[in-house]
C-alpha cells in the first residue's frame, strides 16, 4: 500500500527529490530489505540487564561491553541481511524488476554501507539503553527515539521526497545513516567523490557515537558504583 502511494506521488511528475517511479518502487522493496538491519523498534537488551542488575556479571567479565554488544548486533544485522533481508528483494525482483545496478564496484559500496549502518544503528540504540543508568522506567524515552528513528531515517517516506530545507536538516543527523543513504547509494544517487563523502559521512556517526556511548557508559558505571551496586 505504500508503495502505491509513494508511486502516486512521482507519477505526476517525472522526477520527486530525484527518484522517478523505477526508483521509488525499488526503495520501497530495499526497505523491507533493511528493516532488521537498522533495527529501528524495541531493542532493550542492554536497558533490561541494567534494570535487573545483571548488568554487574557484563562488566566483571574480561571484555569491552560495548564491544561485545555492537559483535553480538552485527551477527544479527549478518543473519538478517541474508534471511530476511534478500528474500523479499529477490522476489520484488522476479515479480517487478527492480531498478538495481549492474556495476560491482556500486555493490561493494552498498554493502561497506550497510555495514556502517548496522554500527550507526547499534551506536543509536546503546545510547538510548544506557538512559536506563539513571531511568527506573527508560521505555519512554525507547519508544520516543523509535519513533523518531522511524520517521528521519527513510523508512517511512524517502527523505529527498521532504521539503528542501527539512531535508537539508535531516540529512546531516545519523537517522539518515541507517537506512536512507545505503539505499541512495545502492539507486547510483552517489557517485565518485560524492560516494566517497556519503561514506565518509556515516563512519563518521559511526565513531561519534560510539565514542559518545563510552563517555555515557562509563559515567553510568561510576553512578552504579557510587550507589553500591
Amino acid at each position: 500500500m505504500r508503495g502505491y502511494v509513494l508511486l502516486a506521488i512521482v507519477a505526476g511528475r517525472p522526477r520527486v527529490g530525484g527518484y522517478d517511479a523505477a526508483d521509488t518502487l525499488t526503495y520501497v522493496w530495499l526497505v523491507q530489505g533493511l528493516l532488521m538491519v537498522a533495527y529501528l523498534w524495541g531493542w532493550n537488551d542492554l536497558a533490561l540487564r541494567v534494570i535487573s542488575g545483571d548488568i554487574v556479571v557484563d562488566l566483571g567479565r574480561p571484555v569491552d561491553l560495548q564491544g561485545a554488544w555492537l559483535a553480538a548486533d552485527l551477527g544479527r544485522a549478518a543473519y538478517h541481511t541474508i534471511f530476511r533481508g534478500l528474500p523479499p528483494v529477490l522476489l520484488a525482483e522476479l515479480l517487478f524488476r527492480l531498478d538495481l545496478p549492474a556495476d560491482p564496484l556500486l555493490w561493494l559500496a552498498f554493502a561497506v554501507s550497510v555495514a556502517l549502518a548496522a554500527v550507526v544503528s547499534f551506536s543509536a540504540r546503546f545510547l538510548v539503553n544506557l538512559c536506563a543508568f539513571w531511568l527506573l522506567d527508560y521505555r519512554g524515552i525507547l519508544s520516543m527515539s523509535s519513533l523518531i528513528g522511524t520517521f528521519l531515517s527513510g523508512s517511512v517516506v524517502p527523505l529527498p521526497f521532504l521539503p528542501g530545507g527539512v531535508r537539508a536538516v535531516v540529512e546531516v543527523l545519523p537517522f539518515s545513516a541507517m537506512l536512507q543513504l545505503p539505499i541512495d547509494v545502492l539507486l547510483g544517487k552517489h557517485r565518485g567523490l560524492d560516494l566517497a563523502g556519503a561514506l565518509l559521512f556515516q563512519l563518521t556517526w559511526a565513531l561519534a557515537l560510539l565514542g559518545l556511548g563510552r563517555l555515557v557508559l562509563a559515567a553510568g558505571v561510576r553512578r552504579l558504583v557510587v550507589q553500591g551496586g
